[in-house]
């Protein structure tokens, strides 16, 4: 062998085996699962987190000084379309939504771009795990987590199939006034008809998905397998969550009372109006991914912090909630920005350790991996950030971030723009002459 081959893949063992041990060592640590730890440390292992507490001494390979800076776990988005999406004006760009009313074969995950720009600009916030959502359509497909970093879309995909996502038709009627004629639109009768027709057809769907998984379970030889029916199986055995996307008052009760009456394990994305079903929902334990913190109240009778005091008044009446930005055509590039969505909703009532659940364990439980991440637990993946103040504060930087015990980059397009613009060359005076 090349002894110079064999001499780099020496220095290479030795330094994974010096990176097996990492200790955070005296900082905040908000372990989003408990109190918040002053003066405590991190110990890290083989990429994931040994001990957590005050006063830890133990011998590591690397130790990281905080000097009081702030560890938070790793952020998490519940419904984006981060990698689906990089222009919405380039056509080109977008990979969000597949042709069809009712496709629930889709899998997200395999067409998330992970060259995408706003994947490490999201990362710098604090950002280490998005739901990637697929759009358009009444049932969509289904979603998959990706962590933010790796080099191809293997790479980041961490579960392929989360949930599948249901868009629950939308009760309000277009009162409008318009004069008679053929584009005067439908209406008010026939708006509601086709409301109730969606709604007859979302039911019979998932009848004969049931029937489709009833039948295989009794079935020998013979049988007749439909791709878009095997997909629903996860589903309507139980094995995988719905997202329903609603955010009008009727449709979400509408949606929560049919995911009760069908048995399945509900979750509602979107939620702008869900404060006004608070009981329903805390009572049939359905959580809300809430997007609208910063919405602007659609009803002249609501007050102007209607959607800003929505989330403390969910948590109060026991709704667990996280927070989000969406899948329309800023939610990627908005990732960034969640987190002030939880600071607003702290500035009108939600309780701080509330605010930083909403936007890391709370998702976590969401999507079925709180076992791995959303937390800073001995057993759990060592995937965490430091920031030197609070991730609730517009000023505060994210210094370092750690997936899977790996530190990963920070920098994206704006770093190096910054970097351009900051050491632009002064322009050379014009000689007198010329003056």
């Amino acid at each position: 062998m090349n002894p110079l081959i064999l001499s780099l893949g020496v220095a290479a063992s030795l330094l994974t085996t010096q990176a097996a041990t990492l200790l955070l060592k005296d900082g905040w640590i908000f372990t989003a699962s408990g109190p918040v730890l002053t003066n405590a440390s991190v110990l890290i292992r083989d990429g994931r987190i040994e001990k957590v507490g005050p006063g830890l001494r133990d011998p590591a390979d690397t130790v990281v000084e905080l000097g009081g800076q702030r560890v938070f776990p790793g952020l998490i988005a519940p419904t984006t379309v981060l990698g689906l999406l990089e222009i919405d004006a380039i056509r080109a760009t977008r990979d969000t939504t597949e042709v069809g009313d009712y496709t629930p074969d889709v899998s997200a995950w395999i067409a998330v771009n992970p060259e995408s720009e706003l994947i490490p600009v999201a990362r710098a916030n604090g950002y280490t795990h998005a739901q990637v959502v697929p759009a358009g359509g009444t049932v969509a497909g289904y979603s998959g987590l990706i962590q933010l970093d790796g080099w191809t879309i293997e790479d980041l995909a961490v579960e392929k199939a989360v949930a599948l996502h249901l868009r629950w038709p939308g009760f309000g009627l277009d009162t409008t006034p318009r004069p008679p004629g053929k584009d005067s639109g439908p209406s008010l009768e026939d708006q509601v008809r086709d409301r109730d027709r969606k709604l007859r057809e979302i039911d019979s769907f998932f009848t004969e998905a049931t029937a489709y998984s009833e039948a295989k379970k009794v079935a020998k030889e013979g049988f007749r397998v439909v791709p878009a029916w095997e997909s629903m199986l996860p589903v309507v055995r139980k094995e995988r969550p719905l997202w329903i996307h609603a955010n009008e008052a009727r449709a979400i009760r509408s949606a929560a009372e049919w995911s009760v009456r069908r048995g399945f394990k509900a979750v509602i994305a979107g939620g702008r109006d869900a404060l006004r079903e608070a009981t329903y929902l805390a009572e049939h334990r359905i959580p809300v991914a809430f997007e609208h913190v910063f919405t602007q109240p659609v009803r002249d009778t609501d007050a102007y912090d209607v959607h800003y005091a929505a989330p403390a008044r969910l948590s109060k009446a026991g709704v667990l909630i996280a927070f989000s930005e969406g899948t329309d055509q800023f939610g990627a590039s908005s990732i960034r920005n969640i987190p002030y969505s939880a600071a607003q909703a702290r500035a009108f009532g939600l309780p701080y350790e509330d605010a930083v659940r909403g936007l890391t364990l709370n998702a976590a439980r969401m999507l079925g991996i709180a076992d791995r991440v959303g937390s800073i637990e001995p057993g759990k993946e060592a995937t965490l950030f430091v920031a030197d103040g609070d991730i609730l504060d517009l000023k505060a930087q994210v210094r370092r971030m750690w997936i899977r015990g790996r530190e990963v980059d920070l920098s994206s397009r704006h770093t190096r723009l910054y970097e351009k613009y900051r050491k632009r060359p002064a322009p050379v005076p014009a000689p007198k002459s010329e003056r």
